[in-house]
């Protein structure tokens, strides 16, 4: 339903744009939400991104627009707008999306855009900017609701009133002691049902779950997703409150890092193709290329050993295609099980051993399996039990191979601080190649002895 709604306002806006229907493009634009603005922009040339961007009356619309958008239409769109426009949306914006807008900007736009904005504002956003991208610190929100821990029910639900009726999340309420230091939190409910005159100290729950700001953000997300919260309290070194991860963000997480995972096991680099030049995108995936060409290369040495016995006995080679498929599927099975386990928390490194024993017996059984049909086939067609003998048993070893090292590889990737998802696509599917060949014809030169 949405992608068609979707589609039904790209299509109209395109035909508005055409027929140059400014005051129904304005109406259009004006009752969109920025999400689905920010789609339709993906689709238009800059020339059409600007007319429309120029039709949006508020400040918070283009604010949205400004967060959901790829980095090149955002610098596309604040080239040439009065920088105190720019500053203006930005400040209607939430602090951490600022930091990272800027943070894509070079230095001296940015600066300038920092001395433009408020004092409060740009030193909260400056401060965000000094972690790095992938961490709490750098996707935490600055604004949440923190009070001592000495004050009462009444008291904490007046200043909430009238200091942060503007937060952002405030499903939860952060106590802290007189060092700002993170000691206990309660829900709004709690809040409200209490005495009023009830110390927050009294009733809020002491085993706060925190994370610190040099934690990567993955492992941020896999705990909001483990614990099932709304936030998660961000703290330094000394234990001091400094912001919270909401579950919007986390959302987003999970969203970026499948994505970068699917990208990096198909071998194309991190970002959508999309949003990559020509030029760009040939040279992120020349390399993964060139390993599975040397893959081939070394196969090509492999069965070149074996050129005896092709010749002798062509019918061989039918059967090289269904081996090698056979052994790269199962391996790129287990790759996938195996780093989508370690993405989101399911498998950890320390279960190396019972992982790959399991894979390995999976991969055992399904050999087995497809070895027997992929024999009968040969023994049908050929009429020669050691030919079969030797395709069902080149199965039965590619297939177990691949399961070990489509999932041993990541394994071992992920202990050494390298993310698993390298380990899969063509790293993994060119070793099974050459293995697999290897096994079928060392097996078959055994059996038929040729």
């Amino acid at each position: 339903m949405h992608q068609d709604r979707q589609r039904i306002l790209t299509v109209s806006v395109k035909r508005l744009l055409r027929r140059g229907a400014t005051s129904r493009l304005k109406k259009i634009i004006n009752k969109t939400h920025g999400a689905d603005l920010s789609t339709l922009f993906h689709s238009l040339p800059t020339k059409d991104q600007r007319i429309l961007f120029d039709m949006i009356d508020e400040v918070e619309q283009k604010g949205i627009l400004f967060s959901e958008v790829d980095t090149d239409i955002f610098i596309n769109l604040i080239d040439g707008i009065d920088p105190d426009e720019v500053v203006t949306i930005l400040e209607a914006m939430p602090n951490d999306d600022v930091a990272d807008l800027l943070k894509e900007l070079p230095d001296e736009t940015a600066d300038g855009l920092l001395k433009r904005m408020e004092k409060e504002g740009s030193d909260e956003v400056e401060d965000l900017m000094r972690f790095e991208d992938d961490t709490a610190g750098g996707i935490m929100n600055p604004d949440f609701i923190a009070l001592n821990q000495e004050i009462t029910a009444r008291e904490a639900i007046e200043r909430i009133q009238k200091e942060f009726a503007d937060v952002e999340m405030p499903f939860y309420l952060y106590a802290v002691d007189e060092h700002n230091k993170l000691v206990g939190v309660c829900s709004l409910r709690q809040l409200v049902v209490v005495q009023p005159q009830t110390p927050l100290k009294t009733f809020m729950a002491t085993d706060v779950l925190s994370v610190q700001t040099h934690m990567d953000q993955e492992e941020v997300a896999k705990l909001v997703a483990r614990y099932d919260i709304l936030a998660v309290p961000v703290v330094d070194e000394s234990n001091r409150l400094v912001g919270i991860v909401t579950v919007d963000d986390v959302i987003d997480i999970f969203r970026e890092e499948a994505t970068e995972d699917i990208l990096k096991m198909a071998g194309v680099g991190e970002e959508f193709v999309e949003t990559q030049s020509i030029f760009k995108s040939t040279r992120i995936r020349l390399p993964w290329l060139f390993a599975s060409c040397l893959g081939g290369v070394f196969a090509f040495y492999v069965i070149n050993q074996f050129e005896a016995s092709l010749s002798r006995l062509t019918y061989l080679a039918a059967f090289i295609p269904v081996i090698m498929g056979m052994g790269g599927n199962i391996g790129t099975q287990s790759s996938t099980i195996v780093v989508r386990g370690l993405a989101t928390g399911r498998l950890d490194i320390r279960d190396i051993w019972s992982v790959v024993g399991k894979e390995l017996a999976i991969g055992l059984i399904l050999g087995i399996v497809y070895g027997l049909f992929i024999g009968l086939v040969a023994q049908f067609q050929y009429n020669t039990i050691l030919l079969a003998l030797a395709v069902c048993l080149a199965v039965i070893c590619s297939m177990s191979v691949a399961a070990l090292v489509g999932s041993c590889v990541p394994m071992l990737f992920a202990r050494l601080n390298i993310d698993p998802a390298v380990a899969t696509g063509p790293f993994v599917t060119t070793a099974i190649d050459i293995i697999s060949v290897y096994f079928y014809f060392s097996i078959a030169t055994h059996f038929i002895g040729v």
